[in-house]
């Protein structure tokens, strides 16, 4: 009976032991083995084997993390509160560095990051902020990665997620951005009036050039107004003189046209009785 208590109990420490000697690192992780305190290595994925009570192995993930910058109010440069949120992407390149030169990548990464945004976006108006967005996040960047390299860590992405601005401030720029509009519209009206009058010059001049073609288009605008059959049309006395005018004009062309054709078709017998009178003699 004591033998079978005493392999039972063989058994049981023996599974306790290969417990805590093997130990499995994923494929997105690095193992960071320490032995009596001290750092003897890192261990690749895969099953290794160590000292139970002697040695300890640190597991730290390699793939990128999401941390989130929260909103904090920021004082632009010139004197404007606004509220801005962010992201920081990062990821772990060393560690060794991860693990022994900071106790918490995560808090540190959201601390640091929280006072460069502060500091990056104080530095820039609002105008600023709002239009290089691209320029402040690659600032920030930078700024983040100087602190974290000594961390084993490496920034790979910060951008600036959310930027609310003062109910005031909303209202100005709505009236800024209406009063813009406004300005080019009239611009552009006043651009249409200039290229009209020229175009109305240019027509003027052709039709001083050329009086019957003012009349006609006179005949052309009373046409247009009679389409509606009940329309009432009032002739001013001087388009009634010019209506007059014209058919002055067309009377004496359609005379002259008549004159012209009676005389070409008259004959001429003297010229042909001086012809017979010269082959006579």
């Amino acid at each position: 009976m004591g033998v079978v208590v005493a392999v039972i109990i063989a058994v049981v420490v023996i599974i306790i032991v290969l417990a805590m000697a093997l130990k499995i690192v994923t494929q997105y992780q690095r193992g960071v083995l320490f032995r009596l305190g001290r750092v003897i290595g890192t261990r690749e994925p895969g099953l290794h084997v160590i000292l139970p009570v002697i040695d300890r192995l640190a597991k730290v993930s390699l793939r990128i993390v999401t941390q989130p910058i929260q909103s904090q109010g920021i004082i632009t440069r010139d004197n404007v509160s606004v509220d801005i949120a962010a992201v920081a992407y990062y990821r772990v390149i060393d560690a060794v560095k991860s693990i022994v030169a900071i106790e918490n990548v995560s808090a540190a990464i959201d601390q640091i990051a929280q006072t460069t945004l502060r500091k990056v976006v104080g530095q820039h108006t609002l105008d600023e902020t709002l239009a290089e967005t691209d320029r402040i996040n690659v600032d920030i960047r930078e700024i983040l990665e100087l602190t974290a390299t000594e961390w084993g860590v490496e920034v790979t992405l910060v951008e600036l997620k959310d930027i609310q601005l003062p109910e005031d401030m909303k209202r100005a720029m709505a009236k800024e951005a209406e009063a813009e509009r406004e300005k080019r519209a009239k611009i552009i009206a006043a651009e249409g009036e200039s290229l009209a009058a020229a175009a109305l010059g240019e027509a003027s001049d052709t039709m001083m050039a050329h009086p019957l073609a003012l009349q006609l288009r006179n005949l052309q605008t009373l046409v247009e107004i009679g389409v509606d059959k009940n329309t009432v049309v009032v002739f001013p006395a001087p388009l009634m003189s010019m209506i007059g005018e014209l058919g002055a004009f067309l009377a004496r062309e359609s005379e002259s046209s008549t004159t012209h054709g009676n005389a070409d078709a008259r004959p001429k017998p003297k010229a042909s009785a001086s012809r017979t009178k010269s082959k006579k003699a």
